[in-house]
């Protein structure tokens, strides 16, 4: 096993230490705060919080400051509790993303950051960093799925973003809020209906199959019970909505995705089954039949023969398959 030196714990000034600009944790409750202060009071800071020596120069010569990595709310509550000093772990300055990084890691853990929060999180590291959804997922130890379904969290109203964000509704009832995003009356009913009866998560569900539901035989939609039944399975399978367009001879699937890495995961997904799908059948028969497969984006199931080259404009985010 490798022998990890102890690393070495400071007692720095608490004015000398200024905010992680990256931190992605934005507000912190008065109450809790204070209730951790009287704590430190008692107790002491348990936990030293992480920084980074900075060194500026001024007129009059250089300034030594640290900057803060992980722990802001010890230290805004040591300084309610009036301490001079905290306990600091000194870290090497190892660039923007991994300030970043240890910030969100250390919240994580401790579960300090609520969903919004997170997903911003995400975002950052997505946008800023050009990082891969698997690729934030390692670095958090949480899958790309759920680092996809957090981010999409951002996709909400911003109404429904704060009352999550503020403990009104739980990360379960955004996925029957999602699935009404290109319907907005009846998603603001819903989100209605979620924070001033505190129905359950199963019941939001419910609701919202039964409004696509009631949308889709206005349209003339007709699917029995095995065709609902597959439409779940798939929606179960890949993770995100999918709804289904039938006029009783042709019809078309349509399935949300949120970004370009996750249509190519879905792509692959689906891909992936009709692969072990075939493999499977093969077994069965000595002489399987050709299968093939067509993918074509946000069209009709119409006859190949028939099909015009799209304009790029044309392409929408839904894929029929």
């Amino acid at each position: 096993m490798e022998y990890q030196r102890p690393m070495n714990i400071f007692w720095i000034e608490v004015d000398k230490i200024r905010p992680n600009d990256l931190q992605p944790r934005k507000e912190f409750d008065v109450e809790r705060l204070a209730d951790l202060a009287e704590s430190i009071k008692q107790y002491g800071v348990l936990q030293p919080l992480t920084v980074i020596r900075r060194e500026r120069e001024v007129p009059n010569g250089t300034i030594v400051d640290y900057e803060l990595i992980a722990g802001e709310r010890r230290w805004r509550a040591s300084k309610l509790a009036g301490l001079a000093q905290v306990p600091v772990i000194i870290r090497d300055d190892e660039g923007e993303k991994i300030k970043l990084e240890l910030a969100i890691i250390e919240n994580l853990q401790r579960e300090d950051l609520n969903p919004i929060e997170r997903a911003l999180a995400f975002k950052n590291l997505i946008e800023q960093f050009h990082l891969k959804h698997h690729e934030v997922g390692s670095r958090v130890g949480k899958s790309r799925e759920f680092v996809s379904n957090t981010v999409r969290l951002l996709g909400l109203p911003t109404e429904m973003q704060e009352a999550l964000a503020q403990g009104k509704m739980t990360e379960g009832h955004t996925r029957p809020l999602l699935m009404l995003s290109d319907n907005p009356i009846e998603q603001q009913k819903l989100f209605f209906t979620i924070v001033t009866k505190g129905i359950k998560v199963r019941d939001a569900e419910l609701e919202a199959r039964g409004i696509a539901q009631d949308r889709a035989r206005k349209k003339g939609l007709v699917l029995n019970l095995e065709m609902k039944s597959m439409v779940n399975q798939l929606s179960d399978l890949l993770g995100t909505r999918v709804s289904i367009e039938n006029d009783g001879e042709k019809g078309k699937i349509s399935i949300d995705f949120f970004s370009e890495e996750e249509f190519r995961a879905l792509v692959e997904k689906v891909m992936g089954e009709r692969v072990a799908l075939q493999e499977s059948t093969e077994e069965k028969i000595s002489e399987p039949a050709e299968q093939t497969a067509t993918i074509i984006i946000d069209e009709p199931m119409i006859p190949q023969e028939s099909l015009q080259p799209e304009r790029e404009e044309d392409i929408t985010q839904n894929f029929s398959i």
